[in-house]
């Protein structure tokens, strides 16, 4: 008892002691502990537990949350879907049949498969390589070429292809919808049209305008809803037009005999040219990258999951609409097929046979799909002038200096387009000359990236298809060079 009269407390026992004594593990809250083993092994198991319910420790740039590739990072498999069809179907789609002239039935179906395969295995090693490296995104197909091949060389691989893709794919655009626009109007206007019909360049900067309207959506993102509506109008018309071709008469003077050119050297070049149509037609691994740049990724939910499976669905869309336009159209047509593809020919065997409103509503869906692949394919120009901007300013772009990039971007385009009006027939030598990007490059960044074990067979594999890629890139391009000589393409500079 104490002198107050109070019971004295009763001593502390060793196991209250015990557990009130400081511990290495005394700053973790009680809700991780748990009786597996030491508390060292407590702390890591719960640390692993922490990390995979937050996340990625990425190292992030905090200049990519001001640039329209990285800008919002809430993509998913729909997006990833609606932004791979919008780029791998196009207007050179409608130029496979004109490959098949040159190549015949079994060497243009052989070469087709071959060109679909490799490129779907290069896709899924882009889709791999994102993340490659632990605490790393390769948000720009230049940043993954810069990682594989070394600073300086990365860029000089990478970057003219790359430019070229974006840049040069968005004039074709400029120049294939302004004409598009105005077999459009000629149709819809009919022979009693009294109006003043506009020009050539004058339809090229229609489409400009619209063009670049639509350009002002600020991210990868946001225009997730006009991709949709270029996959949609891309599978249609492509499917209207092979749909219209055959079910017509075909020409009486028709033959599937590949044409015959003067001398075997020539038959040699035509085939390369005719090869790099092809290869032009699966575009659009320069922006594999900066799709899946637009997703969220954690140890629990990479993002290469939602990315893969959104490219194998808008693949198999892809593959739906190739094959049947190469095979569709060469049926339809024979070696008679135009240099300017089906959709050409369909215009000159058949415009009297089909209803006017059919043909009009296929070159208004054509237009469509034009409108929307531009702004996919425009965004990583968009993003390089924004990038140059910001790093030099260390401040985000404020609306009117983006919108000012992108009517700088636009017209430009435009105006490199009426000063090569030329360019849109240039298939062959734009599939050599971009070849690599799509088919040598990811093979030579997965063994440099990856190191797969010497000798191995996805060592050896990887390769030689990537140094068959740079053997055909060549070949392609010497090819489409040779094309344009010997077909007497007019260099029409300024004249469109």
């Amino acid at each position: 008892m104490t002198p107050s009269g109070q019971r004295s407390p009763r001593p502390a026992s060793k196991e209250a002691k015990s557990s009130n004594a400081w511990t290495p593990t005394s700053f973790i809250s009680p809700r991780f502990l748990s009786p597996i083993g030491t508390p060292m092994k407590r702390v890591l198991v719960n640390m692993k537990g922490y990390l995979e319910e937050v996340g990625h420790l990425t190292k992030l740039n905090p200049q990519d949350a001001w640039l329209p590739i990285t800008e919002s990072r809430n993509g998913n498999a729909y997006y990833a879907a609606f932004h791979n069809l919008n780029a791998g179907v196009g207007f050179q789609a409608l130029l496979l049949p004109v490959a098949f002239a040159y190549l015949g039935w079994s060497w243009g179906i052989i070469s087709l498969i071959i060109a679909y395969c490799w490129q779907l295995y290069t896709l899924w090693i882009l889709v791999q390589l994102h993340e490659a490296v632990p605490g790393k995104r390769y948000n720009r197909y230049v940043e993954l070429a810069q990682a594989a091949f070394g600073e300086r060389l990365g860029v000089w691989l990478s970057l003219f292809p790359t430019v070229y893709l974006s840049a040069g794919t968005g004039t074709a655009l400029i120049l294939f919808g302004g004409e598009t626009m105005k077999l459009f109007f000629q149709l819809v206007c009919g022979p009693t049209c009294t109006s003043n019909p506009l020009t050539t360049v004058e339809w090229f900067l229609v489409f400009t305008s619209l063009a670049i309207v639509l350009s002002q959506l600020p991210n990868l993102n946001s225009i997730a809803g006009l991709s949709l509506i270029g996959a949609v109008t891309a599978i249609t018309y492509s499917t209207m037009v092979w749909l219209l071709s055959v079910s017509q008469q075909r020409p009486p003077s028709i033959s599937y005999q590949p044409l015959s050119m003067p001398s075997p050297s020539a038959s040699v070049f035509s085939l390369m040219n005719a090869l790099g149509i092809v290869a032009f037609a699966f575009r659009g691994h320069n922006l594999v990258l900066e799709i899946q740049a637009t997703m969220p990724s954690t140890f629990k939910h990479p993002a290469h999951v939602p990315m893969w499976k959104g490219a194998k669905v808008a693949y198999f869309f892809i593959a739906m609409c190739l094959f049947p336009v190469a095979i569709g159209g060469f049926w339809a047509y024979g070696n008679l097929m135009p240099s300017g593809g089906i959709l050409t020919a369909l215009y000159a065997f058949h415009s009297h046979d089909i209803p006017r409103g059919l043909l009009a509503l296929n070159f208004l869906l054509v237009v469509f799909s034009c409108l929307t692949s531009f702004q996919i394919y425009s965004m990583p120009a968009f993003d390089s002038f924004e990038a140059g901007y910001t790093s030099r300013t260390n401040r985000p772009c404020s609306i009117w200096v983006r919108s000012g990039f992108r009517v700088f971007c636009g017209f430009l385009a435009f105006f490199i387009g009426v000063a090569l009006p030329f360019l849109s027939s240039l298939a062959g030598l734009m599939g050599g000359l971009t070849l690599p990007v799509t088919f040598a490059y990811p093979c030579f960044m997965w063994v440099l990236i990856k190191q797969p074990t010497k000798y191995s067979f996805n060592w050896y594999f990887n390769w030689i298809l990537g140094w068959l890629g740079v053997a055909f890139s060549l070949a392609f391009t010497i090819g489409g060079i040779w094309s344009i000589v010997t077909s007497g393409l007019k260099l029409k500079f300024f004249r469109a």
